[in-house]
């Protein structure tokens, strides 16, 4: 759709979940509305969210409890939950025919689980509060004049507006059109602006034996991460190994901190495949597993006692040959090896995987330069901002997008 005015009440850079958000909110109280997406179609990323499934929210819908899980963002985003918490998210979502079901870690998804369905939902209340919606229509520039923005530039000309919502995402996923263009046009508008990490982001590992590996998940271990040897953090959960090092929710969500760590230290990490049993009452099981099976190959017994997929593996680990090794004839030093591996299996992180990879990135303006209370900019006297162009660090697990939809919706109420 073009454009058929130059001049309207708000303009919204970006068609990302928060934009469609902000800009469906300001036109239902009676905005004109002109929502510029660089895309050829607004919700782009929103589509491939949680693999094509569409993690909407996590229902934690204590909005303390849920605020924790940003970390220091916590206490700034008490009023912006209060105006749109997670049980609106629900609401909404239900009221437009799109009902959502909870599943494991308390991640809601379209009943649907797909996340076009999502889409389809914003899609239609952005024609139903009549936004205009141009697409193809990358912002080139801002003009500002005093401390105010007066138009954006586009290559089909500029728009003037009395307010701008600034909603063009991160750097995660750039092969969606979020490639940091608001980031730019902040800095030049006086904002800080954090430099982006791949916050949610699988990690990559040295070591060959995990390699061998891609696709083998362990659905319970407790990985142990080290800084030049000293003893950092721990997390329990379920593990996917890749063919470059390590992915899954749980090593997902301890990306930042490694990320930290990765800054200052050499990272090693250990994996104990059997955090609910300790070493000698496991040392006892394999000890009567190798006696009940003692004049069979090893290999095949080590089947048995190694969480499923992994015996090649650890027969490389133990340095043992893949064949013709009898289990009575592993020696003691070799048994009490094979306890040590199931028990902290060494690891050496040699890095992140990039912002191609990344689940969701951090960096962007600090919440000190926000009023979040309508996520209107304390630096610009006509902007806000929405969603992933703010600096705060979110887990998996839904917590990303209740953002989106919370500071998208603030900022259509506030503007």
């Amino acid at each position: 759709m073009r454009a058929e005015k130059k001049k309207y009440d708000v303009i919204v850079i970006g068609g990302g979940a928060s934009g469609m958000m902000a800009a469906a909110r300001a036109a239902e109280r009676g905005r004109a509305v002109l929502l510029l997406e660089k895309n050829a179609t607004v919700g782009r990323k929103l589509d491939i969210t949680g693999g094509g499934r569409c993690n909407i929210t996590n229902a934690e819908f204590d909005k303390h409890a849920f605020a924790k899980h940003y970390g220091t963002a916590e206490q700034f985003l008490y009023s912006p939950l209060s105006q749109f918490g997670v049980q609106d998210t629900f609401d909404f979502f239900t009221k437009r025919g799109l009902p959502l079901v909870v599943q494991a870690r308390k991640r809601a998804f379209p009943e649907t689980e797909k996340s076009p369905d999502v889409t389809g939902v914003m899609k239609k209340y952005l024609t139903d509060t009549g936004v205009v919606v141009m697409t193809k229509a990358a912002v080139l520039g801002l003009t500002v004049e005093g401390d105010r923005i007066s138009e954006a530039k586009t290559a089909e000309g500029s728009f003037s507006a009395d307010a701008f919502v600034i909603a063009t995402g991160g750097v995660s996923h750039p092969e969606t059109g979020s490639t940091g263009d608001g980031f730019k046009w902040l800095i030049q508008l006086g904002h800080t602006v954090q430099a982006p990490t791949p916050t949610i982001v699988p990690l990559k590992v040295s070591e060959k034996w995990a390699k061998l590996l891609a696709g083998t998940s362990l659905p319970l271990m407790k990985i142990t991460f080290f800084a030049d040897g000293k003893r950092a953090f721990s997390k329990k959960g379920a593990l996917l190994f890749t063919h470059f090092g390590l992915s899954g929710p749980l090593i997902l969500n301890a990306a930042s901190e490694v990320a930290e760590l990765l800054k200052h230290n050499d990272v090693t990490a250990t994996i104990d495949m059997y955090p609910d049993t300790d070493f000698a009452a496991l040392e006892r099981q394999v000890i009567e597993k190798i006696d009940v099976n003692k004049n069979k190959n090893f290999r095949n017994v080590l089947a048995d006692i190694a969480p499923n997929g992994l015996a090649k593996a650890l027969m490389k680990l133990l340095a043992l040959p893949d064949s013709d090794v009898k289990a009575h004839s592993l020696t003691k030093e070799e048994r009490k090896r094979l306890i040590h591996i199931l028990k902290g299996a060494p690891l050496t992180i040699s890095g992140l995987m990039g912002f191609d990879r990344a689940v969701i990135s951090d960096g962007g303006v600090p919440l000190t330069e926000i009023d979040t209370k309508t996520m209107h900019s304390l630096k610009v006297e006509n902007l806000y901002l929405t969603g992933d162009v703010l600096h705060i660090n979110r887990p998996s697990g839904g917590y990303s997008l209740q953002l989106a939809w919370t500071t998208g919706y603030v900022a259509g109420n506030s503007v």
